[in-house]
């Protein structure tokens, strides 16, 4: 008798079906993917960040091919939150989607107001916080580049969601300590960490000697970054055990996935692979499953953290 195995997870107080999730920016509202499988079929479709403002985005060039992955400085083009609102989520909760709403602001006010409105929406399981932006207020710092940037913006969404939603502070690699930032944003009210954004990067192009991307630098996604974000993950994991991570960078294979469940990933996300294959996240859903199977585990829960346990 074959015993069902047992893919669902959990973020915080939101259970998910299962932990494949799509990675903010590259699926935008679900749409897109949806003509290739039924976005019900993953654990939750993570929208791209949403502005209080419609943005248009940065100048092209804004993407350009590197080896192993890609850069991209789109600048969080998007509708809006109004917009957002109006057209984009309540499509979502038509299709029956999870939908996990990622939010990027300016200041720390621009969260605060992000996080209010979203909170009681239909349909809404989750709220990310991409705090991998620039802080207005501070200079153009990164919010998530110093601990007192990355707090404020985390205690303002939590003081406006309340108990109500999961919230995960979705950080950069671009610091000297992930664990102390991640550290930081849990103190200050997150449920959970995404980890990790893309890298800073740049291409210079040799026949015109000058940077492919008008904004000069760019964020590096894709197999490339893979071995830092499971560093990232390994690192969080060992330092707050008990601190749910949704893992991401580079993930084309359930080969690829298994990598970060096992460094402590309790949900994983799909982006740059997902350009070149509309229906990598489903695929890797079904090839993770098969990894776990094989390797004898019964639940995808087991799983998680397990190169931590096998060190021991």
């Amino acid at each position: 008798m074959t015993v069902a195995f047992d893919y669902s997870t959990s973020i915080g107080p939101t259970s998910l079906p299962n932990p494949i999730l799509t990675a903010s920016g590259c699926a935008s509202s679900g749409k897109e993917l949806a003509q290739f499988f039924p976005i019900t079929e993953l654990g939750a479709i993570v929208t791209k960040s949403i502005m209080l403002k419609p943005r248009s985005g940065r100048a092209t060039p804004r993407m350009a091919e590197t080896p192993s992955g890609m850069l991209n400085a789109i600048g969080l083009q998007g509708p809006g939150l109004e917009l957002f609102i109006e057209n984009d989520l309540p499509w979502l909760h038509q299709q029956g989607a999870r939908t996990i709403v990622s939010i990027a602001g300016e200041t720390v006010e621009d969260y605060a107001i992000l996080a209010r409105r979203i909170r009681t929406q239909p349909g809404v399981v989750g709220i990310e916080v991409n705090i991998s932006c620039p802080n207005v207020e501070n200079r153009g710092l990164v919010f998530s580049c110093h601990p007192d940037t990355a707090r404020a913006a985390m205690e303002a969404v939590r003081r406006n969601v309340g108990g109500d939603l999961p919230i995960i502070a979705k950080l950069s690699p671009d610091v000297t300590d992930i664990v102390q930032i991640a550290r930081t944003v849990a103190d200050a009210g997150a449920d959970g960490v995404a980890l990790i954004n893309t890298l800073l990067g740049m291409v210079i192009d040799t026949r015109t000697m000058r940077p492919r991307l008008a904004q000069k630098t760019g964020g590096l996604s894709g197999p490339a970054i893979r071995p830092v974000a499971v560093r990232a993950v390994y690192q969080v994991r060992e330092a707050l055990p008990h601190l749910p991570i949704v893992g991401m960078g580079g993930i084309s294979s359930g080969q690829d996935a298994l990598e970060f469940v096992l460094a402590g990933a309790q949900a994983v996300s799909i982006g740059t692979a997902t350009f070149g294959d509309p229906q990598a996240a489903i695929r890797i859903k079904s090839e993770l499953e098969q990894l776990l199977i094989e390797r004898g585990f019964s639940n995808f829960s087991d799983a998680v953290s397990y190169a931590h346990r096998a060190e021991q």
